[in-house]
């Protein structure tokens, strides 16, 4: 089994492309044309709030004027939200790690997206796999917390990404499909602009392990081109497709280089001011 996962790992991207039945969509657009967004995922980290300002603060001071032009978030435990926005100013964009679909109610323990608004959160978490798989989130429950998002005008990252079995069974093209139809049910294109994707194979979270940038731009197209059969080619071209799994910073720069490839949400490096700094500051590589 370990060959079988290296030889996808290291090996043809073919498999990662599972054709689209009749949909012969080719992306236009570079990177260039999209405002890359690099993001950060801290879980359930720091411990206390003095290491989450330390942790915050040392980003920031990454992001200065000869940074790329990018988007930059970090979504951090709700306990932090302000404090820590209070710390890196207009720099850093901090957003929350979930929400609750409901509005009000008996919901102990719930956070509502108009509590996270009347705070100053824009963007929110929505299907990460560990929601998915540790909490029960279900595709619909995941909708459920885009539409009232972006009702709340609001913007939501969604994370999509296949198990380590669905990899190994070439896979990942199907699930990503059902993933963003079920995902995006119900949203209006002319909202699309409250939407990034986060393309995170479970396979890599947390394990070390990272796709080659060959086959993260292929699932990556693959899913531009789904966004395209649901929507059209216009809104599949605006749309960012983050990757995320294992990203550090000895990978950033190869990731960042490929066409379909808009940015990153980070996990462990997030966690490391220096590392994550690298990140936000990747260096794009010209073809040769």
């Amino acid at each position: 089994m370990k060959l079988a996962i290296a030889s996808l790992l290291f090996g043809s991207a073919a498999a990662f492309s599972p054709a689209l039945s009749g949909n012969k969509f080719t992306s236009s657009t570079q990177l260039s044309a999209r405002k890359p967004f690099i993001s950060g995922n801290w879980k359930l980290n720091p411990q206390t709030k003095d290491e989450a300002l330390e942790l915050a603060s040392g980003i920031a001071a990454s992001v200065n004027e000869g940074s790329p032009d990018a988007d930059v978030a970090l979504f951090v435990p709700y306990v932090f939200i302000e404090s820590v926005m209070e710390k890196v100013g207009d720099w850093v964009n901090i957003g929350a790690e979930g929400v609750c679909p409901e509005l009000a109610g008996a919901y102990t323990g719930a956070i509502s997206a108009p509590m996270l608004k009347s705070v100053g959160v824009q963007w929110v978490l929505a299907g990460h796999s560990e929601r998915r798989v540790i909490y029960g989130e279900t595709d619909d429950y995941i909708n459920t917390q885009c539409l009232k998002l972006i009702d709340q005008g609001m913007s939501v990252m969604l994370c999509i990404g296949e198990s380590l079995a669905e990899f190994e069974q070439d896979l990942a093209g199907s699930v990503c499909a059902v993933q963003l139809k079920k995902g995006l049910k119900g949203i209006a294109k002319e909202d699309l602009d409250k939407v990034a994707i986060a393309y995170e194979p479970v396979w890599a979270i947390g394990t070390g392990k990272v796709a080659t940038p060959e086959i993260a731009q292929s699932v990556h197209e693959t899913c531009r081109a789904i966004i395209a059969d649901i929507y059209d080619e216009e809104a599949a071209d605006a749309m960012r497709i983050l990757y995320g799994g294992s990203v550090t910073p000895e990978s950033v720069d190869d990731l960042m280089s490929q066409p379909d490839i808009d940015g990153a949400l980070v996990g462990g490096a997030s966690l490391d001011a220096e590392k994550f700094g690298r990140i936000i500051n990747f260096k794009t590589k010209v073809a040769a």
